[in-house]
């Protein structure tokens, strides 16, 4: 439907809900059960209850620096809902809901921001890579997943998800550009929220949007409104699709708004006025879900309030159990590096053991 059509120089980008909840674009509304859109729903719910809570923690010195994910909700849970179980993943660092999607159980996540990198080894039902921090690095390894499932026979869909910012690095167009040749099961999503840290999506790049730069790599590409989950799964449903029939990758612009810090360590206020978020908070993906669920009577105040505070009491205990026990051992701070520890290292294993010991750490 949209994927043979789309201009990515002419046409302006998909929508099928408005920010009221209205349908605005009633033939291409996925066939969603009313218990799969309650689950659409209750996720970005869930990723929401858990921003907040983290950025809480952090600020009271229990966590270390976070990525928040507040705004971008829709584009996550709506894009990897439309793929399977054993689809694979490439993230980045701020895919809180494909994670809960996916399954990956909070602890790992809170352990993953408490500075435990063992909280990225997932189940192995959860399909996703570890946390990629060099950017855009991952859609290499989407690139890859994608190569040896086919190589192996199986029909499973790589995702990648990257920032807009990343969409300047040299891994974006490589990866794109070895998928396109090798026409491979890869589906390239860019969360598009306008900035990359404190640099506007217009610095970044000349073109028009995007979405058009699939034009060099001769491959289809979309932009999405972002903030309506029915456009995102939509869209992210016939890219699977198509991946999977062996049609090829697909690109992906999710156009969206990062509502918040981009991680706990920056200040939006040094380059953004509250005037342009209070635009984009009205556009919120959760509200405006929930509108429309309002208005199909399949979700209402009381059961909103039940939920959060089911959500909100299992994160406090979670995050309480990883506080406790999360740390990292201070040898794993100095090992893995070398076979054996080199001789400046052991000196400063040595001397902050010490330290601990003198502080009663």
């Amino acid at each position: 439907m949209f994927l043979d059509t789309f201009d990515p120089l002419k046409d302006s980008m998909i929508q099928i809900m408005d920010k009221d909840g209205k349908i605005v674009n009633p033939d291409a509304m996925p066939e969603l059960s009313d218990e799969e859109i309650v689950k659409l729903y209750e996720t970005m719910r869930y990723s929401r209850i858990i921003d907040e809570r983290t950025l809480q923690y952090q600020r009271q010195g229990r966590m270390l620096t976070y990525a928040p994910n507040l705004g971008q909700e829709a584009t996550q849970v709506g894009s990897i809902a439309a793929a399977r179980q054993t689809d694979w993943v490439a993230p980045s660092f701020r895919e809180l809901g494909i994670w809960l999607y996916k399954g990956a159980p909070l602890e790992n996540i809170f352990l993953y921001w408490f500075g435990n990198e063992f909280g990225m080894k997932m189940p192995e039902e959860v399909r996703v890579l570890p946390v990629s921090v060099p950017i855009a690095s991952q859609l290499q390894h989407a690139t890859g997943l994608a190569y040896a499932a086919r190589y192996q026979g199986k029909d499973d869909v790589a995702l990648g998800y990257v920032g807009d910012g990343g969409t300047s690095q040299g891994d974006f167009h490589e990866a794109l550009n070895f998928a396109a040749v090798q026409s491979l099961p890869t589906v390239f999503i860019v969360q598009n929220n306008q900035f990359a840290i404190s640099t506007r999506r217009k610095i970044q790049t000349k073109a028009g949007t995007i979405a058009q730069k699939a034009l060099a790599y001769g491959i289809p590409g979309v932009q999405v409104d972002g903030n309506d989950i029915f456009a995102m799964y939509a869209v992210t449903k016939e890219a699977v699709d198509r991946a999977r029939r062996g049609d090829g990758p697909t690109l992906i612009e999710a156009y969206t708004y990062r509502m918040g810090a981009h991680t706990t360590s920056d200040d939006p206020t040094v380059y953004r006025k509250d005037e342009e978020v209070d635009e984009w908070r009205d556009k919120d993906p959760i509200d405006r879900l929930r509108k429309y669920m309002i208005e199909k009577d399949i979700w209402d105040d009381e059961k909103e309030a039940a939920f959060f505070a089911e959500k909100d009491k299992f994160v406090k205990e979670t995050f309480e159990t990883v506080e406790k026990s999360g740390l990292t051992p201070l040898e794993d701070t100095f090992d893995y590096v070398y076979a054996e520890r080199t001789p400046i290292l052991e000196a400063q294993y040595q001397a902050r053991k010490a330290f601990y010991a003198k502080e009663g750490k």
